[in-house]
């Protein structure tokens, strides 16, 4: 946070709200910023709602994240969740936590990496209100919302044996990049330093883009809803993690296929945050483009999770109990 300016303790919530209104552009929604509370479509009378916190430390690190990054990722992890349920995303509410030194700069950075997001991943999607209060500790808070459009939900709990296990998107892209991060950049104290784009080859700074920025296919959620999936959900805290929630919800084994998860099928299971869609379709099923096969769904055997036919034991992927707390990127 080194723009100069403001800084939001400097300043009054109505301005700090009016800066970052200023870059969101008008909402088409019926009811938007600046009442009580937003007014929304409902479509066909049901709503898709999901929320996720990013909070610095954990989630995200100044050193390495700018704010366009931090709104752009605020958005694109909620927006995924809405497309694993078959739903259009239509709106965000954003509460953010800032400390008193933040500056203004980077706060309406955030609000121009939301409304990007919104525009490149979700188009007709807007943040349509939110929050601001001070904390210690710099927090983004998404609430997202989305419409079914007149479809069922797809829903974890639907994966079939003798289903396809199909995926959309990267997997272990994003968890590469934060492996450059952590042995890159970083000083003899551990901590974050700067990106220098000039130690990073292509591939290298694809995947650092990948964790900061990350693009889930947002408009896949609603085609594989169409195709018939039969289950589906974001692939958040790494593929082997993931799909063993998959099945337990669907009670079925996920067999996946080494050959297909890429140069590296280990970081593939166990790497998190590209948000990619995992999804199940019947055998007879014509996968959507976009969407690559990866697996078989089998009858529940003793284990949720097998590879290449063998019961998975590897590393499964990111818990922010069980693992400290010390991811982010």
């Amino acid at each position: 946070m080194a723009e100069h300016g403001p800084v939001v303790g400097e300043m009054s919530e109505a301005a700090v709200l009016q800066a970052i209104l200023g870059r969101l552009g008008p909402s088409p929604v019926p009811v938007g910023p600046g009442d009580d509370a937003a007014v929304l479509d409902a479509g066909d009378g049901r709503i898709v709602a999901t929320v996720d916190t990013l909070v610095h430390g954990p989630d995200f690190r100044l050193a390495w994240t700018s704010g366009y990054d931090l709104g752009w990722k605020a958005a694109a992890v909620n927006l995924a969740d809405v497309a694993a349920m078959g739903a259009r995303p239509t709106a965000l509410l954003v509460a953010l936590a800032l400390p008193a030194g933040t500056a203004l700069a980077f706060v309406t950075a955030v609000a121009d990496g939301l409304r990007d997001a919104c525009a490149a991943l979700a188009p007709g999607c807007t943040v349509a209100g939110g929050d601001l209060t001070v904390s210690q500790t710099l927090t983004v808070a998404v609430t997202a919302l989305g419409v079914l459009d007149g479809a069922a939900p797809v829903l974890r709990s639907g994966a079939r044996a003798g289903d396809v296990v199909a995926l959309a998107g990267d997997a272990g892209v994003a968890a590469r990049g934060l492996q450059i991060l952590f042995d890159r950049f970083r000083d003899g104290a551990g901590r974050p330093v700067p990106v220098d784009a000039q130690q990073l080859s292509a591939d290298d700074a694809h995947a650092v883009a990948q964790q900061l920025r990350p693009a889930p296919h947002i408009h896949l959620g609603p085609v594989a809803a169409r195709a018939g999936a039969t289950a589906m959900m974001d692939v958040s805290d790494g593929l082997a993690l993931d799909a063993s929630r998959l099945a337990a919800a669907s009670a079925v084994t996920l067999d996946l296929h080494t050959a297909a998860l890429g140069d590296d099928p280990a970081l593939a299971l166990s790497g998190g945050e590209d948000h990619a869609l995992l999804a199940t379709f019947p055998s007879d099923a014509v996968l959507p483009e976009g969407f690559r096969p990866i697996g078989r769904v089998r009858a529940a055997g003793d284990d949720r999770l097998s590879v290449d036919g063998s019961p998975y034991t590897g590393h499964t992927g990111w818990d922010p109990y069980r693992d400290g707390g010390t991811a982010g990127g």
